[in-house]
């Protein structure tokens, strides 16, 4: 992936470094949008440009405002001239139950996990046409089989499915839309729901009767963008096998 540049959306933390760390061991150059976790995000890029000086960026932005989208591709380009590869991985989530849904939560579930993801892909459309590039977006398992009290956060990634597979239909033939859906890898942080007894039951239900890895995703988000040329509107499930137990 030397000469490859890919920008990745929430990768200062969790899957979303996973996913810079494993693209950077490959040779790729990144962008690394973040939005409040600014201690992690410099000191991922000050690991990257140590090993391998001017390799990667930064960029601050609010997924949830509407100039965000072209300023962050801009921003890109500016820094290294073009783009070939976007990974929608920023996400919310947190839970929203029928009855305790405010508008706030549909602005920030819906606009995380599937505006910012579709404004953001049509912003980057010109420069991935030009260089036959391709976009991961990062689901959920959830999206097909909704989760109790996740009802906002379920809804969005369900349309990120569509959207995955939308954008295959309107950017081919010059650019590939995959999604990967992970399953439990990285439990959520300072979320009671998912105590010891919960983590274990959730366990249960993967037929291989473990967690996964961020790393996980970030193997499969790879070979999306390097090794799988003829692949497009897929969503691979990484999940231990829970969505065929479910």
């Amino acid at each position: 992936m030397q000469g490859k540049i890919v920008l990745i959306t929430g990768g200062a933390k969790r899957v979303g470094a996973a996913i810079c760390r494993r693209l950077h061991r490959e040779g790729a150059t990144l962008a690394i949008h973040y939005r409040s976790s600014e201690g992690d995000a410099k000191a991922l890029a000050a690991e990257f440009n140590l090993q391998r000086p001017d390799s990667a960026v930064l960029i601050k932005a609010d997924l949830l405002d509407p100039a965000s989208y072209s300023r962050i591709i801009g921003e890109t380009v500016s820094a290294f001239g073009k783009l070939d590869v976007l990974v929608n991985n920023a996400s919310s989530f947190y839970p929203t139950s029928v009855g305790e849904i405010v508008e706030k939560d549909w602005h920030d579930l819906i606009g995380t996990n599937l505006k910012a993801p579709l404004f953001l892909s049509q912003a980057a459309a010109p420069q991935l046409r030009k260089h036959r590039g391709c976009i991961v977006n990062i689901a959920d398992i959830h999206a097909e089989r909704p989760m109790k009290s996740y009802v906002v956060y379920s809804i969005g990634k369900a349309g990120l499915v569509a959207l995955t597979k939308s954008l295959a239909h309107e950017l081919g033939p010059e650019v590939r839309v995959n999604a990967v859906a992970p399953g439990p890898i990285a439990w959520p942080e300072d979320d009671p729901r998912f105590d010891e007894l919960e983590r274990r039951r959730i366990i249960a239900h993967t037929l291989l009767k473990r967690a996964g890895d961020p790393d996980d995703i970030a193997r499969t988000a790879v070979f999306l963008i390097k090794d799988a040329p003829y692949m497009t509107g897929a969503i691979l499930p990484v999940d231990g096998g829970r969505s065929a137990s479910l």
